[in-house]
């Protein structure tokens, strides 16, 4: 049976990777997407979500508006990075559908309360706002959310946007914050392990040989958002950060980490938006997360392009 799952996204061309991926892998039951502002503002998160459903004939798929800021502090973009629309690099029409009238927070509680057995895994690929605020609003939702699967933070590679801080814990580091001290079975990949899940220009090149519009459209948005990262670290591709939680819940064997503490910091001037990861268990402290720290790249390279072609 497919895993129900739900995209919490920000998208951000490797957030769409991630929307694709899950879209084309029979593994996963996506039953809603839910959007946060973060890599750009809301309406155009949203947007760019109902873009590509509309790519690929999922319509069916529901999009939810969610937070349009961090719970207490001003809403930071990076433009910088992804470009004026998020997803510059693909030439999509503006979407014909719209996003459904209820708010993502209430579509995550209402749908996790729903839920059977086997709860529903959330996938936040962004700032935490709706998962802590939905966490807060409605703590009956906690033993039906069967993991937290996310991409945030970081530990021996330091920050992306500060020196300490990576980009979607920095954005809301107290809905981080709640949400690692939730008791909810989490999953991180921090910058650690998605600075190896590197799209190299080889593996651009058989993304562009696909030949659909699908493959053309993730061609241009790496193509684009490589310049950053090559730029900033002198790397040789683009880092597929958030399709590396997507490829994890279809091959968890692609992934390898360890159970630890993490915490977030929320005070700090200096060093706010820091994932204090306790890798060597000086504190004692109860592990709350299992920090991916290893990927199998050209596996997880193959899943991507061999799924993206099926679209």
């Amino acid at each position: 049976m497919a895993r129900p799952i739900i995209i919490d996204t920000d998208p951000g061309q490797d957030d769409a990777v991630a929307i694709l991926l899950a879209l084309a892998s029979p593994e996963l039951d996506v039953l809603g997407i839910t959007t946060v502002a973060g890599n750009v503002p809301q309406p155009l998160v949203t947007t760019n979500a109902l873009r590509l459903c509309e790519l690929v004939g999922r319509t069916d798929v529901p999009v939810f508006i969610g937070a349009h800021q961090p719970l207490v502090r001003e809403l930071f973009t990076a433009e910088y990075v992804h470009g004026p629309t998020g997803i510059d690099g693909a030439d999509l029409p503006d979407p014909v559908t719209t996003a459904q009238p209820k708010h993502a927070v209430d579509f995550i509680i209402d749908t996790c309360l729903a839920a059977g057995t086997d709860g529903v895994t959330l996938c936040p690929v962004g700032p935490l706002t709706n998962i802590a605020s939905a966490i807060a609003r409605e703590p009956m939702i906690i033993p039906k959310i069967r993991e937290i699967a996310l991409m945030g933070g970081g530990f021996f590679a330091g920050g992306n946007t500060t020196p300490v801080a990576e980009f979607n814990i920095y954005v809301d580091p107290d809905a981080a914050s709640l949400v690692f001290n939730s008791g909810v079975p989490i999953t991180m990949f921090s910058l650690d392990v998605t600075h190896k899940a590197l799209v190299l220009p080889e593996d651009l090149d058989r993304i562009r040989a696909i030949d659909t519009p699908v493959g053309e459209a993730v061609a241009g948005m790496l193509g684009y958002y490589e310049r950053h990262d090559v730029e900033k670290y002198g790397i040789a591709g683009a880092p597929l950060h958030d399709p590396c939680v997507i490829a994890y819940l279809i091959d968890p064997d692609l992934f390898t980490g360890k159970a630890c503490r993490v915490d977030v910091e929320t005070e700090s001037e200096l060093t706010v938006g820091q994932t204090i990861v306790d890798w060597w268990g000086v504190t004692g402290a109860e592990p709350n997360t299992m920090v991916m720290s290893e990927i199998d790249r050209s596996g997880f390279i193959d899943l991507v392009v061999e799924r993206i072609a099926e679209l």
